[in-house]
């Protein structure tokens, strides 16, 4: 298995970044480089279902209309694992509707390397909907 390179690691955080930008300014016609052609985005767990393939991602942006963000912005990447060609990755997201109001979410990313660049081959975006993701806190007095 080769490990991830420190230029790995910037292309990676590169195209997570780029999501934003290209979603933000409807710049569609650009998915290709930041998605695999079949790519899975899955946004199930916010309610707006599951789109296979890059076309039917940019439809449903398209469809979504004045309901997408617009504003995504991405922060705390952490790659979680590599194994090849392949490399998963977490990181938070921060929305802004047009209403001015923010909602925060998780992406869980599957990457694969192609062609000497890295694509999303599958995005799965959790909502962020209880503090400190409901866990029970104790003091360390308490353990």
């Amino acid at each position: 298995m080769r490990e991830l390179t420190t230029e790995d690691h910037r292309a990676i955080d590169r195209t997570l970044a780029l999501t934003g930008h290209i979603f933000d300014r409807g710049e569609l016609d650009r998915l290709d480089e930041i998605f695999t052609p079949e790519a899975v985005y899955d946004l199930s767990d916010v309610g707006a279902g599951t789109f296979e393939g890059i076309a039917a991602i940019r439809d449903g942006a398209v469809a979504l209309g004045a309901g997408n963000p617009v504003a995504h912005h991405i922060t705390n990447i952490v790659i979680t694992g590599h194994e090849d060609d392949r490399a998963t990755a977490q990181s938070k997201g921060l929305i802004i509707m047009a209403d001015g109001s923010v909602g925060s979410v998780t992406h869980r990313d599957t990457l694969r390397r192609e062609n000497g660049s890295w694509r999303i081959s599958r995005r799965a975006i959790l909502a962020q909907r209880t503090p400190l993701g409901g866990l029970h806190l104790t003091h360390a007095s308490e353990r």
